[in-house]
């Protein structure tokens, strides 16, 4: 059995700016990085390589596991800001934060991350605010899928000089007091011990999180779960807030219910995809730097928050359920509608979606998602489009796509003390995973103060 100093479970940007902090400040400390998916060359999704249309299933699913974890098929959205992308200012101060997301900004760009900034603008805001829309600012940047790729190749083969990093590796058990990990890889079981162990699982390794911090007695909070669609217009339906601000982020409080809906993830002439988390699909954007990659549509997501109350404690088995609706409806896809048809009662077929003057960038098929998705949900969706349509005129136009369904896990939240889980020794959390961010700076920050605190520990 090899013994670690720190291991890390994940290699997504949690785990790597925790490796990254680590061994650039200890050289002589022994990491390890256990990653479930594939190496970062490895990951080839048949969609996004134009070899199928639809998802096959893959047995690791290339868009949301692998090294650099799913941010590295995003589009690279990087948020400068503490208003929005996670919960990290519940247990660091605003200004901390901020420098952490600075600092790990500075380390993307040494590997070839962009310069460029977004940066907010009062007067677009005011105009949503004149109706009732409530935009959210921050400094931002867009990396780009593919240039977010480079960047994450670079990063990765600069950690792996001091780190060892075992790709296609599933983790099977973490002993809470003797802290030893227990694997299979493609040589088949392995163990190793570490003094220090992080979890950065990501999003796709949240539920593994929350079974095993069940399975040692560590409290679990969540009760948030967001349901919606992944929306897709003309690109210059919205050109005049992403050419200003690359993301308008938007949340309105429906008339109807009081419910929030939030409209994030905007991609700027970028291509709607299909995710499979553990055998569900849902939808999801991409955006590409490069022009040739660029589409004449714009999509973003669209989602409905519900916050539940005793007793229900499994939020993100109910996304999961009403996506799973979706694929079980569409015959094993996700589905697409134009919002026309959903308003007028109708299901999308193949003829009137080949009649749609928006063309589809995603495989996906026609259907009716009244058919899935809650009606509170789709209701407050439908009123969210006609309100954005007062700050962005067509975006309720009758030929807007809806694919469906989109879900944002918000995992559950283990117990813990300056990310150490409560009741384990030297074992922390960080990331998505973890119900501490919601975006790739955040991440990136939480990993570069564990892997800090590691140090100092240490």
């Amino acid at each position: 059995m090899r013994d670690y100093d720190v291991a890390i479970i994940g290699g997504g940007i949690g785990g790597l700016m925790t490796a990254y902090e680590i061994s650039e400040n200890d050289p002589a400390c022994r990491v390890v990085i256990l990653e479930k998916g594939s190496a970062l060359p490895g990951r080839h999704c048949p969609i996004i390589e134009k070899k199928t249309g639809k998802c096959v299933r893959c047995k690791s699913c290339a868009v949301m596991e692998g090294m650099a974890g799913a941010g590295a098929f995003s589009d690279g959205k990087y948020i400068i800001s503490t208003e929005y992308g996670g919960w990290l200012t519940e247990f660091l101060e605003p200004e901390t934060v901020l420098g952490l997301i600075e600092k790990a900004d500075s380390v993307l760009v040494r590997f070839g991350a962009n310069t460029d900034r977004f940066l907010p603008d009062n007067e677009l805001k005011t105009l949503c605010l004149q109706h009732d829309l409530h935009m959210q600012q921050a400094s931002l940047k867009h990396l780009g899928t593919d240039a977010n790729y480079e960047t994450m190749r670079r990063l990765i083969e600069h950690i792996a000089e001091r780190v060892d990093i075992m790709t296609d590796t599933r983790v099977e058990d973490v002993g809470k007091d003797d802290h030893v990990i227990r694997a299979v890889g493609a040589q088949g079981e392995l163990a190793l011990r570490a003094r220090h162990i992080v979890f950065a699982v990501g999003r796709a390794g949240s539920g593994y999180l929350s079974a095993w911090c069940r399975n040692n007695g560590i409290e679990l909070v969540n009760n948030q779960v967001d349901v919606g669609v992944r929306v897709e217009l003309p690109a210059v339906i919205w050109d005049h807030f992403s050419k200003r601000i690359y993301e308008p982020k938007i949340w309105y409080r429906s008339k109807l219910y009081g419910d929030t809906t939030r409209m994030f993830c905007f991609n700027e002439r970028g291509c709607v995809v299909t995710e499979n988390t553990d055998g569900v699909l849902t939808v999801n954007g991409h955006a590409y730097k490069s022009a040739e990659r660029k589409t004449e549509n714009s999509n973003f997501a669209l989602l409905s928050t519900t916050r539940f109350t005793e007793p229900f404690r499994e939020p993100i088995n109910y996304a999961r359920y009403v996506a799973s609706l979706s694929n079980l409806i569409s015959g094993g896809s996700v589905l697409v509608q134009r919002l026309g048809d959903l308003e007028a009662g109708r299901r999308t077929n193949a003829a009137r979606l080949a009649n749609s003057t928006t063309r589809p960038t995603l495989d996906a098929v026609p259907g009716d998602l009244s058919l899935c998705m809650p009606m509170r949900q789709l209701d407050n969706i439908i009123e969210t489009l006609h309100a954005l349509d007062k700050v962005a005129p067509g975006t309720a136009n009758h030929d807007t796509l809806l694919y469906g369904v989109e879900c944002k896990y918000y995992s559950a939240r283990p117990a813990c003390e300056d990310f150490a889980l409560v009741g384990c020794e030297r074992i922390y959390a960080v990331g998505d995973g973890a119900g501490f961010t919601r975006s790739l700076s955040h991440a990136a920050a939480n990993g570069l103060y564990v892997g800090d605190k590691i140090l100092r520990e240490k």
